[in-house]
């Protein structure tokens, strides 16, 4: 049966939910432009979260190897210290040019794990919805990793990370890696993922560490190799923009309070210090950043952990799903920090936040946009957050979020056309 989305139709399986043919290429991808895109162990060291979030991160990269002792063999470069000057950041940014793209997963996936598990990964379409970025106009894509793809094999994953960046420098797309997700379901788990819930809004995505992992001591070690090692393989890659270290760590994950953990923000507050430690020991040549997205930014009002963010972060990045004049303010309240910034998540259309209304802004202030998602699939995330309270029975005729249909075809149009007018990708 068909669900009407503005003036177009698309197919539906069943109520509350875009038929996606895993099989199909996109009909938007026809034209001739679009053929030639389509061709084919451990230790830990404990401190109290207040105080961990205080220590220099200088004092903590200098003492890591004596407070994380032996772990695996990895390539190690030597530890800098601390936050990039804001000289470096501005240089950094400038060589890059305004950076523009969305949040990606795969329209199959229903998670990070679905994404890149073995039995999952799907290199095509990876390279045709990248393609389909870079006729947008796009850069950039942020894309979200998880920690138990490592440990369940970290020479496969790596692997398949490698052919995943490959794939998308061929598209001229450079990739921003999420390691750790503070968001939706606590207890994640590999093999196959649940099928998305009919009407709901991002059903099955998966917090990384799960809410078991995220203060066990014998999985420290694990998480370390995880950020060191994926880290180590791309330290001197410039394929890559950049490294988010955990997205929305003090998110409570509302949806979840019967599972979630009381004492979730704690364990955060504890582990947030190491993982940007753990990263500085890198030595990247890309840029660390760990978003701020709620409460107000002003620095007699920060949040601890928001101030740890801003504090430790070598380019800031935000969250705001609101209109251009909030948008706006937001980028106001980050800018006296003197640093680049990126919006890494914006785009909810029932709230104001659009692609016509919000991305002339950000260019404006020459501040990276990121959407959220891209062509509608198992996240469902055209639903709206309010979904989660009362599953919707068709799809909505304002999306709440991603940009193409199934099909490929751009949601609308104004979007598409805004998107080239901004953008100067061929």
């Amino acid at each position: 049966m068909t669900a009407s989305v503005g003036t177009t139709h698309v197919l539906a399986a069943k109520p509350g939910a875009l038929h996606v043919d895993n099989d199909m290429k996109p009909q938007w991808f026809q034209c001739d432009t679009w053929t030639r895109v389509l061709a084919g162990r451990h230790y830990v060291h404990y401190v109290h979260r207040r105080t961990a979030l205080k220590i220099p991160l200088v004092l903590a990269v200098a003492t890591l190897p004596q407070i994380l002792a032996p772990l695996s063999v990895i390539p190690r470069a030597t530890a800098a210290p601390g936050q990039w000057p804001v000289e470096r950041a501005n240089a950094w940014y400038q060589a890059q040019g305004w950076q523009v793209g969305t949040n990606f997963i795969t329209s199959n996936a229903i998670n990070q794990l679905e994404m890149f598990a073995p039995g999952t990964y799907d290199a095509q379409r990876i390279d045709s919805e990248l393609g389909a970025c870079r006729l947008l106009g796009f850069n950039t894509v942020r894309v979200f990793l998880h920690d138990l793809l490592w440990a369940q094999d970290r020479a496969g994953f790596q692997n398949r990370l490698s052919q995943f960046v490959g794939i998308a420098a061929r598209q001229g797309i450079k990739p921003l890696f999420v390691f750790f997700d503070s968001c939706w379901d606590p207890n994640p788990q590999l093999g196959a993922q649940r099928a998305p819930t009919p009407g709901v809004h991002n059903s099955g995505w998966v917090q990384s560490p799960g809410a078991q992992r995220i203060d066990d001591p014998r999985y420290r070690g694990m998480l370390r190799d995880y950020v060191v090692g994926v880290m180590s393989q791309f330290r001197n890659d410039n394929r890559i923009l950049g490294w988010d270290l955990w997205n929305e760590p003090d998110n409570p994950a509302k949806q979840y309070r019967k599972v979630e953990r009381k004492d979730k923000i704690d364990a955060v507050s504890g582990l947030l210090p190491q993982v940007f430690s753990w990263a500085r020991s890198v030595n990247p040549v890309q840029p660390l950043t760990s978003g701020v997205w709620q409460g107000s930014w002003d620095r007699g009002s920060l949040s601890e952990i928001a101030g740890f963010q801003l504090d430790n972060s070598d380019v800031i990045s935000f969250h705001s799903y609101a209109g251009p004049t909030e948008f706006e303010a937001r980028i106001n309240e980050l800018a006296p920090l003197g640093r680049p910034i990126l919006c890494t998540e914006y785009l909810a259309r029932d709230q104001g936040s659009t692609v016509e209304g919000v991305l002339p802004v950000a260019k404006r202030h020459n501040v990276g946009a990121y959407s959220w998602g891209l062509v509608a699939g198992k996240t469902q995330t055209y639903f709206p957050w309010d979904s989660w309270d009362k599953p919707y029975t068709k799809v909505p005729d304002v999306w709440f979020s991603d940009l193409l249909q199934p099909d490929g075809r751009p949601y609308r149009d104004t979007e598409y056309q805004t998107l080239r007018k901004l953008t100067t990708r061929v």
